[in-house]
C-alpha cells in the first residue's frame, strides 16, 4: 500500500482552488486515513494560508470560513505526525544537508520520522515547493507535484 505525505504547499490545495486542486482531490478522494499523512505543522499553514488570502482579498470572510471548516474536517481523517522533539532534531538535520526554509525542514523531518518509525517504506512525498521536493528526493523519497 502506498502512503502520501501531503507537505502544506499541496496540502492547501484541498482546500483552496489553485493550480493543482483538482489532481491532489483525484489523489487524496479514494485514499483511506491512514494513506493520507500530514505533520501536525501543516494545518497551521494551510490556516495560515487561507487567512492570508482573504486579509489579500482573494476569499471573502464566507469563503475563509468555509474553507477552514473543511480543514478541520478532513485534517482529522487523516494521520498526523505530531511535532515533538526526534522531529526537531531531525528537521536541525535536514538544514545541515538541504538548503531548506525552517518550516520546509520540519515538513520534511515530520515525513522522515514516520518512514523510520512506522517502517512504512512506500511513502511519496507530495509538495509544490521544488526545493523541498528536491531535498525529499535525495532523502530517498518518491515525490509528486501536483502542479506540475
Amino acid at each position: 500500500m502506498t502512503f502520501y505525505f501531503l507537505e502544506s504547499s499541496a496540502l492547501a490545495k484541498l482546500f483552496v482552488e489553485e493550480a493543482g486542486s483538482e489532481q491532489m482531490i483525484a489523489l487524496v478522494e479514494p485514499l483511506s486515513q491512514p494513506q493520507k499523512l500530514i505533520s501536525g505543522l501543516g494545518v497551521i499553514e494551510v490556516h495560515s494560508a487561507i487567512r492570508r488570502r482573504q486579509r489579500r482579498g482573494e476569499l471573502s470572510p464566507e469563503q475563509a470560513v468555509e474553507a477552514l471548516a473543511i480543514l478541520s474536517t478532513e485534517s482529522a481523517l487523516m494521520t498526523e505526525q505530531p511535532m515533538n522533539a526526534t522531529v526537531v532534531e531531525t528537521g536541525r538535520q535536514m538544514l545541515d544537508r538541504h538548503a531548506l526554509r525552517a518550516l520546509d525542514a520540519i515538513q520534511l523531518a515530520s515525513c522522515w520520522v514516520v518512514r523510520a518509525m512506522s517502517g512504512i517504506t512506500d511513502i511519496v512525498f507530495v509538495a509544490s515547493d521544488q526545493a523541498l521536493v528536491a531535498a525529499a528526493a535525495a532523502e530517498g523519497f518518491q515525490t509528486w507535484d501536483p502542479a506540475l
